[in-house]
């Protein structure tokens, strides 16, 4: 009776093709999801079905499951899955560390896609753990491997602006001292830019990372102001001073651009150029 009920509401919400999965699941006691078309928009639980609504906005329909949580706590069977939500619990609790501890770079450039980029690919790097029991691997001890720290190398923060895209020119990072030096570099040859930006701005970082404690400690350095045109300029990015502690040390290299207009200078929103990168991970007892 319940199910009818059920099939009779869906059936004035629903589109036809819709209604025949979803008949066709209750009669056969299948865990379904599937899009919802309808001139209604709902969100919320009617009998077995869960209606909600996704990130892009679009609406999907759900039956509930029929595994307790208890079950999954506590049944054998379900070891590896308790295994795994225990292991990504600890790789989104190091990736968001890490956006926390650069909040104030990864303001200026940033996509949508951020987290669940950085949190598969810190995933990754807890898959270079290689002394741990499964169910505790985790990302500290997989970017002690060289594979770890390799697979943050060169990270994009705005998934929409790779910086081999913006900077056509090569430029060195010292690891030792955190410099990261421009030598010869012509702006506006040498840099990608938006049609309305008349400068751009280069900025670095070098954040210490405690993935034991959950302790990040950022050291900035001056910001380096550029006119977009001809001069040949070099110059040198870098921190105030060497974050000290346990850890590691992520060094980032932010690009930004700008629109001057009667002598004032106002960022654009130019989202598919604003870079943010990853440049190299280290030890932090290396200094």
């Amino acid at each position: 009776m319940c199910n009818r009920v059920l099939c009779l509401i869906i059936s004035v919400l629903c589109s036809e093709w819709v209604i025949l999965v979803l008949v066709y699941c209750l009669t056969q006691n299948l865990i379904i999801m599937a899009k919802l078309k309808s001139i209604f928009n709902i969100e919320g639980t009617l009998g077995e079905m869960t209606f909600f609504k996704k990130r892009d906005g679009s609406y999907f329909i759900k039956q509930k499951s029929s595994i307790s949580r208890e079950r999954v706590l506590n049944d054998p069977r379900f070891a590896r899955t308790r295994e795994n939500g225990a292991e990504f619990g600890t790789v989104a609790q190091s990736a968001k560390l890490v956006r926390k501890g650069a909040t104030m770079f990864i303001g200026s450039a940033k996509d949508p896609s951020l987290t669940r980029r950085l949190v598969a690919l810190f995933a990754k790097v807890k898959r270079m753990d290689s002394i741990s029991d499964r169910g505790k691997r985790n990302v500290y001890e997989g970017l002690l491997t060289v594979e770890g720290k390799a697979l943050l190398r060169g990270f994009e923060f705005n998934g929409k602006a790779d910086l081999s895209t913006i900077m056509r020119y090569p430029f060195s990072l010292d690891a030792n001292t955190g410099e990261v030096t421009f030598d010869g570099l012509f702006p506006r040859t040498m840099v990608k830019f938006p049609e309305s930006a008349t400068h751009v701005s280069f900025s670095s970082g070098a954040m210490r990372v405690d993935f034991e404690l959950g302790e990040t400690d950022m050291e900035y350095s001056k910001v380096k102001n550029l006119k977009l045109d001809m001069k040949e300029v070099s110059f040198v990015l870098q921190p105030n001073k060497m974050p000290k502690g346990e850890g590691f040390i992520f060094f980032f290299l932010l690009i930004k651009f700008f629109q001057e207009v009667n002598g004032i200078q106002y960022p654009l929103n130019s989202e598919p150029y604003d870079v943010l990168t990853l440049l190299e991970v280290v030890d932090s007892d290396l200094f």
